[in-house]
């Protein structure tokens, strides 16, 4: 997210941004596709409320910052497995905000900012969505959704094909189409698999499941609020989506390797260390107030 926008921004390169679209593209109709289908029970995706204050707040800290950090949440644990020790200290500001922002002394305001609920539009029993989708601002039936994310997918596709993503790739690694082809259909399995194994359908959101993950070190009990938990070797109970978080790294240190690009490494000055430990305390902030 952060490199995406970063690049358009700064260099006018899209290429990144096509790579996200790709992926929001297929995990769009891929999980609104297997919802219908039954695959994730009866809760489904578990939209979250619409809480637009705490969204617009939560989210304009988190892209403060993100950018401060040097990565968003997924990157900030990625960079971590390619060797870089900043990446683990923004790593801990960002964790430690979750918790202070979820359990600690900024949970009052948590709660407040997301007092501000709005519903929008009527389910088919007549009452008021209070976790509404995008389609529910026009209606609520199968066919308004599937023309709705058939008008998203057929605004994509223009802005992804200006970028050539059958051209030749990289020497090295993936092309960006793959790599975002590859990311919506991880992101469509998370669905699917959180549910099975896991018992609720959840997405790959790293806010809570990092706090799941830092809860179960220090306190034997990943507290998930959600998920069902199981007991590790009698050590504790932690949950499917804290162990998740464990891959991304692991994932990465095994990408970079075999790439011949891992190294660790350090900044020259501690206050680089300060920064984006105060970018991930931010962005830990705004992600809990955003809702993921």
């Amino acid at each position: 997210m952060n490199s995406a926008y970063r690049d358009v921004i700064f260099v006018n390169d899209f290429t990144l941004f096509r790579a996200w679209l790709i992926a929001l593209g297929i995990s769009l109709v891929g999980a609104n596709l297997i919802e219908d289908l039954g695959l994730m029970g009866e809760l489904g995706l578990r939209r979250g409320v619409f809480a637009p204050v705490a969204a617009i707040v939560g989210g304009y800290l988190f892209g403060i910052g993100m950018v401060i950090a040097g990565g968003c949440g997924s990157g900030v644990l990625y960079k971590q497995g390619e060797g870089q020790f900043a990446a683990f200290v923004a790593t801990t500001g960002f964790v430690t905000a979750i918790l202070a922002t979820i359990f600690g002394p900024l949970a009052p305001i948590n709660s407040f900012l997301r007092s501000y609920r709005v519903s929008v539009g009527v389910d088919e029993w007549g009452d008021p969505i209070s976790n509404p989708a995008l389609w529910n601002i026009i209606g609520s039936t199968p066919t308004i959704k599937w023309i709705v994310i058939a008008v998203i997918v057929a605004i994509i596709i223009p802005v992804v094909l200006k970028g050539k993503p059958f051209a030749k790739g990289p020497k090295k690694g993936w092309s960006w189409s793959v790599g975002g082809a590859l990311i919506g259909m991880v992101l469509v399995f998370s669905w699917w698999a959180s549910y099975y194994w896991g018992g609720q359908a959840r997405g790959l959101s790293f806010t809570g499941p990092l706090a799941e993950f830092v809860m179960f070190v220090f306190m034997a009990d990943s507290h998930a609020r959600f998920d069902p938990m199981f007991n590790v070797f009698g050590i504790g109970n932690i949950s499917w989506g804290a162990l998740y978080v464990l891959g991304v790294p692991i994932g990465a240190y095994i990408s970079a390797k075999k790439l011949k690009e891992f190294k660790l490494t350090t900044p020259r000055e501690a206050s680089e260390l300060v920064r984006v430990f105060a970018g991930g305390l931010v962005m830990g902030v705004g992600a809990v107030f955003a809702g993921g």
